[in-house]
This record gives structure tokens, C-alpha cells and sequence, in this order.
């Protein structure tokens, strides 16, 4: 940790050695009989690892906003009806993408720290037919995790595809997507993925697939159209070269070694260790006095917590602090509530040390602001629970 800062915000995260040692491979070409194998490889591992066996894997130069509009541009045609139900900042960010290719808009949106009822999304459902509806697993804004298997059942039975933006939670909270019926399960890399910022990845159920061959309006994108990325990926898997844009070589190199260390450790076992982890240190902060915005322990996210600040700590000071004890955690996002609280990213492969670390550098800048408590049970509590 020497000469840098301890990154735990909610991605990018701290990463393995391995992955970062396959980024600084030699960059070879993207047609390399090697390169064909890697990408083969990681594509074949998305399918095992989202638990979608006959899901169409997409590996795509990219942020995870990128995999949001390749599902709504590919699926949604002009005039089409699109529920989003909001639990924070990037339920509007779905908005904003299903709204660009004109899709008609309706949003459920939870209050600061909720979700939405399920009868209120049956309910509308009900009353409208609706082409997709979108969830967001964990919002990124609020901490907030959303169950998607009832909703996606919901989604089923009323004839409307469902999209799980899983950007904060994929690879860290269980998402069984063949199983639960969710049509497009999609993520960043930079998150639990745990591979540098760059790719977009998506796996999209054979059902949607089809719908997507019979839309009967051209794709309003021309980089996200499937048209184009669908026989790359199909070729890449049948280890066969392939082109249509140049793929982030190194990027996907080290996601195939980083999908072969969650595959080794067990899908099922990495999503324990996050729920371990996380409830451990939201205990943490529950005894020093500390609350976190989701409203209960049921609908708090396993891959980050939302942290409100004690009245009168300045939030400005508290992160100034935090980095002079050599540890980087995020300030809020929400707009409703963005000096209240701070975010602490712990996903990924977790290292109990850099927990311990973080909270004790959150002591720190807690004493630093005028805060009292008892110093050190917020470390100890931590130590006791794991």
C-alpha cells in the first residue's frame, strides 16, 4: 500500500494481482489465435457464472451505461411502453436511456431508502402492456438491493420483458437469471466483476433475443445495434476469427482471469462472502452510532453500504480525513441528500484487512469531526462478527 491510497469506493475497486498482471501483457492482435481463446473463454464463463447456460453472452468496449443502452436500444422500438422501477439515480438514468430511442416511459419510484411494493408494480402492469421493465439490483446511489426474482415472475406473467441493471451487484449478489426468468442480466467490469473500467457485459435470454430478431423498426444505434456484435461474439465462441470493432484486448484478458478466479472460488461462495462482509460492517457502524439510508437490513446491498453522517460532521471534512489516513471512500450521489452520507464499496474479492483498514480509518475522521463514541468498537465489532 505504499506511495498509493486504499480505493473503497463503489467501483472501480481494488483488484487482484493476476488481473492487473494480465493487463500489462503484451497487447496482441485481436484476431491472435491466443486472444480467440481468451475471449472465447470469458464469454463461455459469463454464461457459467450468471447462471445462464443458454444466455447470449456480449463482451463490449464500454461502460456499464453502454450495456443499459444496448438493452433498451435493441429491445424497445419507438412509441413502445417501458416501466422503470427507481430506487435512485440510475432508475433515472434508465428513464433517460428508453426516453432517447422513444420509448414511452412510466416510473415507479421508490422513496429515499424503499423499494417499490410489488402490488404496485403488479398493479401496473395490470393496467397497461408493457414491452420491458427494468430493475436495478443495487442502486449505486442509495445501497438499496432489489429482489429481482418476484419482479422479473411479475414481468413474465403479464408478457413484458425484464432487464436487471446489475452494474453494482452482479458477481455479489445472487442473480440466478435462467432460473428467475430475467431476460438481461447486464454489469460493468469495474464493479464485483472486478476488472479495470472498460467493458460492458451482458448476457440476454434466447427469449429476448427473438425479439430482438423480430422488431420491426431498424435499431435507432448504430455501435449498440446486436446486428453487428451478435456474430462477433457467436464466432469468438466457436474460437473463430472475427471484426467488427476493435475489442479492448488487455481488457478482456484480464477479465477472463479474473472470471476463472470467481469460477474456482464458486459462484455461490463468492456471493457468501459478500453478504458475510457486508453484514459484518454494517454492524460496524451500527455501534458507533452510525445509520445507513435503506430502511431496513433486508433491501441493504451486499456490495456497498450508504452511510449516513452523524448531525453536525461536515461531510467535506470527513472525506479531507479519510484521505489523510490514506483511504478513498465516495460522498453521496443521490441529489435529495448528497452531503448527508458517504458510500464504502466492498465487493469484489474482499480482503478482510482493507475492511479493517477502512474502518478504522472511518474512526479516525469520525474523531477528527468533533464526533464521540468509544473509539475502537466499531473495529472490534467488525473483528467479532467475521
Amino acid at each position: 500500500m505504499k506511495g498509493r491510497k486504499l480505493l473503497m469506493i463503489p467501483g472501480p475497486i481494488e483488484f487482484e494481482p493476476a488481473v492487473l498482471r494480465a493487463m500489462g501483457e503484451v497487447t496482441t492482435s485481436h484476431v491472435a489465435p491466443n486472444f480467440i481463446e481468451s475471449f472465447g473463454n470469458a464469454l463461455d464463463l459469463m454464461q457459467r457464472l450468471w447462471l445462464a447456460p443458454n444466455g447470449q453472452p456480449f463482451i463490449i468496449a464500454g461502460s456499464g451505461t453502454l450495456a443499459m443502452d444496448m438493452a433498451a436500444c435493441n429491445l424497445v422500438e419507438e412509441g413502445e411502453n417501458a416501466l422503470v422501477i427507481s430506487t435512485g439515480y440510475f432508475g433515472w438514468r434508465y428513464r433517460d436511456i428508453l426516453e432517447a430511442y422513444g420509448g414511452n416511459v412510466t416510473v415507479l419510484q421508490a422513496p429515499i431508502g424503499e423499494t417499490v411494493p410489488l402490488e404496485d408494480i403488479e398493479n401496473e402492469l395490470k393496467n397497461k402492456q408493457y414491452k420491458v421493465v427494468t430493475m436495478t439490483h443495487v442502486d449505486t446511489s442509495t445501497g438499496v438491493f432489489v429482489d429481482p426474482q418476484p419482479i422479473a415472475a411479475l414481468a413474465q406473467k403479464h408478457n413484458a420483458l425484464s432487464i436487471l441493471d446489475g452494474v453494482c451487484a452482479t458477481i455479489g449478489e445472487e442473480t440466478k437469471q435462467e432460473e428467475w426468468g430475467i431476460d438481461v442480466v447486464l454489469t460493468g467490469s469495474q464493479k464485483a466483476v472486478g476488472v479495470p473500467p472498460g467493458l460492458a457485459l451482458l448476457v440476454v435470454s434466447q427469449k429476448a433475443m427473438d425479439t430482438w430478431r423480430n422488431r420491426k423498426t431498424q435499431v435507432r444505434s448504430y455501435y449498440s445495434d446486436w446486428k453487428y456484435w451478435l456474430p462477433i461474439m457467436e464466432a469468438y465462441q466457436n474460437r473463430k476469427p472475427s471484426y467488427f470493432g476493435t475489442p479492448a484486448v488487455n481488457l478482456v484478458r484480464a477479465l477472463e482471469v479474473s472470471l476463472e478466479i470467481i469460477n474456482k472460488e464458486g459462484i455461490e461462495n463468492r456471493v457468501a462472502s459478500h453478504k458475510k462482509y457486508a453484514d459484518a460492517f454494517r454492524k460496524a457502524m451500527s455501534s458507533i452510532g452510525l445509520s445507513i439510508i435503506p430502511t431496513s437490513d433486508g433491501i441493504a446491498a451486499n456490495t456497498l453500504s450508504a452511510v449516513y453522517y452523524p448531525e453536525d460532521v461536515n461531510g467535506g471534512d470527513f472525506l479531507k480525513y479519510m484521505k489523510e489516513y490514506g483511504v478513498i471512500v465516495a460522498g453521496g450521489l443521490h441529489p435529495d441528500i448528497k452531503t448527508k452520507y458517504f458510500r464504502v464499496g466492498h465487493m469484489g474479492t474482499i480482503h478482510k484487512g482493507d475492511v479493517v483498514t477502512t474502518i478504522s480509518a472511518i474512526e479516525y475522521s469520525l474523531n477528527k469531526s468533533g464526533y464521540k463514541f468509544e473509539n475502537g468498537k466499531a473495529l472490534a465489532t467488525f473483528q467479532n462478527e467475521i
